[in-house]
């Protein structure tokens, strides 16, 4: 039985998985709301509607940011927190995309090192999870696919802890050893 996976709506003759848009292409399929951010901050904090919530319309993942109080930076953060979701929640096609397979071997050469805060690091983090998905959660032959050793693909998903939980799951669902 393979990994469930759903239609990303892409063209052919690959799919392109919501996580490895860029942020402007991304928000096409969105909608952007803002509120007012609750806790400390101040009067500007509990006066301005800073804090901006990104509903993906086709999934209904969710991304909020309401940290600063700058609508802006919570906007940035909101969308990151988006794409690093729907790298969670959805299984795509791995390195089918030419534009992920291009950018998964430029990082590759480095490890995959990419801060979590970079714009491609939910685009490193989906391919890493959608690889390890299609080899049955096998780290060892996603790990060879991707071009860096097995303990690199676990520190790239120790570096999203709900990914690291995951892949222990699923693999634990397989009756293989979770992995440290």
């Amino acid at each position: 039985m393979s990994e469930p996976t759903i239609p990303l709506g892409a063209p052919e003759p690959f799919r392109r998985h919501p996580a490895t848009l860029w942020p402007e292409v991304l928000l096409e399929q969105c909608e952007v709301t803002t509120g007012r951010a609750s806790g400390p901050g101040g009067q500007h904090r509990n006066k301005v509607e800073t804090k901006v919530v990104v509903t993906h319309r086709p999934t209904g993942a969710i991304g909020e940011g309401s940290e600063s109080r700058s609508q802006k930076r919570n906007h940035a953060a909101a969308v990151q927190r988006l794409r690093v979701n729907l790298a969670l929640s959805l299984r795509g096609d791995g390195l089918a995309d030419p534009r992920v397979r291009e950018l998964i071997e430029a990082r590759a050469a480095n490890g995959l090192k990419v801060s979590d805060q970079h714009v491609d690091w939910p685009a490193v983090l989906a391919a890493t999870l959608d690889e390890c998905a299609l080899e049955r959660w096998d780290v060892k032959a996603a790990a060879q696919r991707l071009g860096v050793s097995p303990s690199r693909v676990v520190r790239v998903l120790k570096t999203e802890p709900r990914a690291h939980t995951l892949l222990n799951q699923e693999r634990a669902e397989r009756g293989l050893r979770p992995l440290r």
